[in-house]
């Protein structure tokens, strides 16, 4: 007689929290990418979000530094270094205008834990998130991992990939309780103005719906654009409202894995416990790095920042004499986010792709060129260059790119 099957036979191996999580798609553009180079073909990759130039000097001594300290060889607070706390807390004020006390950041394992926190603490299972799209692989995944559900709100090029207050209104349900912010923006390099930074801040004011704000990204924006910070312009919106911010793209700094997290003493708080639990304190050899950078001048990033307009220029120059392909110039960040819709279905070495993913594995295999499909941030029809690497591999790559697009029929 055949046993009977186990109770737990049809369990599945994997929660279905975690079994639903996709890959970050840059990181696996960029994997790919590095895989086929160590192979031996001369791949350019424009996937990740990640500076070309080499962290300053000032900060690795730094780090060097600390790396000799015995205090820095143990356990430090969760919430991170106090000296850290109280720096960052000076470099918000200087640099955009928010004043806070030390004691409402929390330092993070670079931005993604404080995406991960600030949803993890603001949302219970079926609240719903408004997120303008397209956005960055990570917020989505995040939301899910807190149990909320996204609405996405698709901001069109003609539109500078920016919601208007009436689509946030047309969004908004009993179940909204959070907006995502990102400007400047990744993956479009787009710049909200002041005016309607403060018209979404006072709509999310008079609704009551809390604001999680993305600026990573401040110190990179191009022709006269300012990067406002919803909170400084929108007062009101101190008690309801979590900024998060990092050292990794305005000082070269994405490998040292640090971030942090602002926004009222509560969900500081409990946000602190959940890292308490989940991390302990970030690597206290990085924390002295970004205590250096955060302190220190700008002199480096506005070196780095020159060097990105070029490159901008150059890559919106580039990208829109390619048939087919059509170019917003960006005004922030360092990615560009060209539409190529007029390609698709278009026979391209005897292949007809029909979505930007397939158009993508075409150009990779046979231009030997990387880039990030549109599907990945909710906007197919699109590729997402990352400008953040040098000038010649940056000509070089879209050229081939467009010598193959220019065999579209």
């Amino acid at each position: 007689m055949a046993s009977a099957p186990s109770a737990t036979a049809a369990r599945p191996r994997l929660s279905a929290r975690i079994a639903g999580i996709a890959e970050s798609a840059t990181l696996a553009v960029d994997a790919k990418a590095k895989a086929l180079k160590a192979a031996g073909r001369p791949v350019i990759g424009f996937g990740a979000g990640e500076p070309d130039f080499p962290t300053p000097p000032a900060i690795v001594a730094a780090a060097q530094a600390a790396c000799a300290d015995p205090r820095n060889h143990r356990y430090s607070p969760a919430a991170g270094l106090p000296e850290l706390r109280e720096a960052v807390a000076a470099k918000s004020l200087r640099d955009s205008g928010l004043e806070l006390p030390a004691s409402r950041f929390l330092i993070t394992n670079g931005g993604k834990q404080a995406v991960y926190e600030a949803f993890a603490t603001l949302l219970d299972p079926g609240d719903e998130v408004l997120l303008p799209t397209p956005y960055w692989t990570t917020y989505p995944e995040a939301i899910a991992l807190a149990g909320g559900v996204t609405v996405e709100v698709v901001c069109g090029p003609e539109a500078d990939f920016l919601p208007s207050v009436e689509q946030l209104e047309a969004a908004r349900t009993p179940r909204t309780k959070v907006l995502l912010w990102c400007s400047p923006s990744n993956p479009t390099g787009a710049v909200a103005s002041r005016e309607l930074t403060e018209a979404v801040g006072r709509w999310a004011v008079e609704n009551e719906v809390w604001v999680v704000t993305d600026e990573i990204y401040e110190h990179l924006v191009y022709d006269g654009a300012e990067a406002a910070s919803l909170p400084v312009v929108v007062p009101e919106l101190l008690d309801t409202c979590v900024v998060l911010n990092g050292v990794a793209k305005t000082y070269a700094m994405t490998g040292w894995r640090v971030g942090w997290l602002a926004g009222p003493a509560d969900v500081v708080k409990a946000a602190t416990n959940l890292q308490s639990h989940l991390s302990s304190n970030v690597c206290n050899v990085a924390q002295r790095a970004a205590l250096e950078a955060v302190s220190g001048p700008l002199d480096a990033v506005a070196e780095m920042r020159a060097a990105f307009d070029r490159r901008r220029r150059t890559i919106v120059e580039l990208l829109s004499a390619i048939p087919g392909v059509v170019c917003p110039t960006p005004r922030g960040a360092f990615y560009a986010y060209p539409s190529v819709q007029e390609i698709l279905g278009r026979e391209i070495r005897g292949v007809r792709p029909s979505t930007t993913v397939e158009l993508a594995a075409l150009v990779l295999e046979h231009a030997e060129v990387a880039v990030v499909p549109g599907e990945a941030f909710g906007t197919p029809g699109f590729f997402r260059l990352s400008y953040a690497l040098g000038d010649e591999d940056l000509r070089t790559g879209v050229e081939r790119m467009g010598a193959l697009l220019a065999e579209a029929r």
